[in-house]
């Protein structure tokens, strides 16, 4: 049976993990926004040319773009049986491009992945990565032997900008302002399913698998 599915949720709240682990789980095609621009961009395609002017000003990628790129990349052979989005749509206008695009019937399930402020920022703001090998460390969960050096390499530890507090708390903010819309776009179509993100990571996927009638948990939060 086709599944179109799309992922939301804010940046660390396990998106990327989850969307890969339920197309593991459920043989779906697993579209990330981030990946598709890079896949274009190491082409040299078109898109992939458009995409990377803005990327490199610091600019967002405009909507007829990314969508675009994302209608380029479900019609390939492999999403015939369905797909999961991870980091598409972010915005009301995407979401409604994208029902346009794949007639009256759209998105089957949106999952949204709830996760408190507070814990985003945990989060986001201790990770840190080797300068040499990009190994990833975080400071609370996964901290090195060594404080400032990687355990692998030895390399310099260093904190990406965009992971530093302040930006994090910037980070969710602008996502939120975009995605609360979309939350209420498809939550009026009956077809958002919220799930609690603070849990183990197995505990999330079983919630979603729950949510998309594949295996066993409460599936729903209100």
């Amino acid at each position: 049976m086709r599944m179109r599915v799309i992922i939301l949720g804010a940046p660390g709240a396990g998106k990327g993990t989850q969307a890969a682990l339920l197309s593991k789980e459920l043989g779906l095609a697993h579209i990330a926004s981030g990946d598709l621009f890079r896949q274009a961009q190491d082409r040299g395609d078109e898109l992939g040319a458009i995409a990377k002017s803005y990327m490199e000003k610091g600019l967002l990628v405009p909507d007829e773009v990314v969508i675009k790129m994302i209608l380029e990349r479900i019609a390939a052979p492999d999403c015939i049986q369905g797909f999961i989005l991870d980091g598409f749509p972010r915005t009301l206008e995407q979401a409604q491009a994208l029902d346009q695009a794949l007639s009256a019937n759209g998105i089957d399930q949106v999952l949204y992945i709830e996760v408190s402020d507070e814990e985003l920022i945990r989060r986001l703001s201790g990770r840190w990565l080797c300068r040499s090998c990009q190994a990833p460390y975080h400071m609370i969960n996964n901290p090195p032997r060594v404080p400032g050096r990687c355990d692998l390499c030895g390399g310099e530890l260093y904190q990406r900008p965009d992971d530093a507090e302040e930006t994090v708390r910037k980070r969710i903010e602008v996502y939120m302002a975009q995605t609360m819309p979309l939350i209420d776009y498809y939550g009026k179509m009956g077809k958002l399913t919220a799930v609690k993100g603070e849990q183990d990571i197995d505990a999330v996927s079983n919630d979603m698998l729950a949510a998309l009638g594949r295996g066993e948990g409460p599936g729903e939060w209100g």
